[in-house]
């Protein structure tokens, strides 16, 4: 009979330790999602298996400066940061490994701009379909955003 009291502290030990753990899980998702504001998120869509190019806006709410490494898509074998630039009236893109956003600021990604170019597309997509991106952070876990695949005469 006395190993039926211990077996209810181990039990209620056991529940308050996996209780205490989940909660640590999610205050930990629900702190990065409140510092980081994904927004506008489209994808340009082009034909065949031309690269497409993502546009958003990344704003950081928190008070640590956030570093933007890379993104991944299920949808695409390769996915990169990218930068167009003008340099004597002509327009060339670069490969851009980390982006850093500090505490207040916005980080536009736009035509002309800093974009992400996926390439090697995996499976079809259509104008008016939703694909997930993963946003890549260091130090931090990953963001998960909803794109909205559109045309680009829409840009």
């Amino acid at each position: 009979m006395a190993s039926a009291p211990r077996h209810h502290r181990l039990t209620r030990t056991a529940h308050r330790l996996t209780l205490g753990l989940l909660t640590a899980i999610l205050a930990a998702g629900s702190v990065q999602a409140s510092e980081l504001e994904v927004s506008d998120a489209r994808l340009r869509l082009m034909p065949g298996d031309l690269p497409a190019a993502g546009y958003f806006r990344l704003h950081n709410t928190g008070e640590e400066t956030v570093t933007l490494t890379g993104a991944g898509s299920d949808a695409f074998g390769h996915v990169m940061l990218h930068q167009t630039m003008q340099e004597d009236g002509m327009s060339s893109m670069h490969a851009v490994s980390e982006l850093e956003v500090a505490p207040g600021d916005t980080l536009e990604f736009a035509p002309k701009g800093y974009h992400l170019m996926f390439m090697k597309r995996a499976v079809p997509l259509a104008v008016g379909d939703e694909l997930e991106v993963t946003l890549e952070f260091a130090d931090q876990p990953h963001v998960p955003v909803n794109f909205d695949v559109v045309s680009p005469a829409s840009l």
